[in-house]
């Protein structure tokens, strides 16, 4: 079984910009896309992020220009880039290989075990 271990997570002030890492136990290419998701406290589960095979990339509105995710095929490694974080950016953050996801219910995929972001203002 694949398994995917996010690090990176804390507290960091409004501003500040942290790095969240999301390791795989198996190559990533066979996966045809990779994902962070979040869920705020009190709130559904909903995509940041996410990365096909080719590169393609695509964000939620509210974290464009801020949050870049990208990956390291020879690491086996995803990222995700925050910088300018603001409080309304804390969350539990998730990384996924092939995520199934409606409504914020987690229908499918490989999904890793969360790590907290929290910024202060």
């Amino acid at each position: 079984q694949v398994q995917l271990v996010e690090s990176g997570g804390g507290l960091v002030q409004a501003g500040g910009s942290l790095r969240l890492s999301c390791a795989a136990s198996k190559n990533i290419f066979s996966f045809g896309a990779m994902a962070w998701y979040r869920q705020p406290p009190g709130k559904q589960r909903d995509l940041v992020a996410s990365i096909t095979i080719s590169g393609v990339t695509n964000y939620a509105d509210s974290v464009k220009g801020r949050f870049t995710i990208s990956r390291d095929n020879a690491k086996n490694t995803v990222y995700l880039q925050m910088n300018s974080l603001k409080p309304e950016d804390t969350a539990v953050y998730w990384c996924a290989a092939d995520p199934k996801v409606y409504g914020g219910s987690i229908l499918g995929g490989i999904w890793g075990q969360g790590t907290q972001v929290t910024v202060s203002s």
